[in-house]
């Protein structure tokens, strides 16, 4: 299983592998989502997030400034006043504090990037 990274001289992934492995967790398989932090770092984190077709992640929202680039598939993203459609390729920039869900539309994968001043 990929732990998170220290970045000591740079990090590179092969998100293909990454993502085909989570695919076999329990919890995708049980929950229809999963995810793994990639990097860890004071003023950065990155996720990948597989999910099954249909799978849904209730609304919520992340306290910072955050990405979400479609790497498969295709997502959907609820937010208050409309709703973005995420096709393979796709990146949306969310402001910090804004209410979304996600709903895959087909098997997907994306890349949730989260960050934020140090302390």
């Amino acid at each position: 299983m990929t732990q998170p990274t220290d970045l000591g001289g740079g990090a590179t992934f092969d998100l293909a592998a990454v993502e085909r492995e989570m695919r076999r967790e329990d919890a995708y398989l049980r929950e229809g989502h999963t995810a793994r932090t990639l990097v860890r770092e004071p003023g950065l984190r990155i996720i990948l997030i597989a999910m099954k077709a249909g799978a849904r992640m209730a609304e919520h929202r992340a306290s910072e400034t955050v990405s979400v680039h479609a790497l498969s598939g295709h997502v959907r993203l609820g937010l208050p006043d409309k709703t973005v459609e995420l096709p393979f390729g796709r990146l949306l920039v969310l402001e910090k504090g804004l209410r979304h869900d996600v709903e895959a539309i087909e098997e997907s994968a994306f890349l949730l990037t989260l960050g934020w001043k140090s302390p």
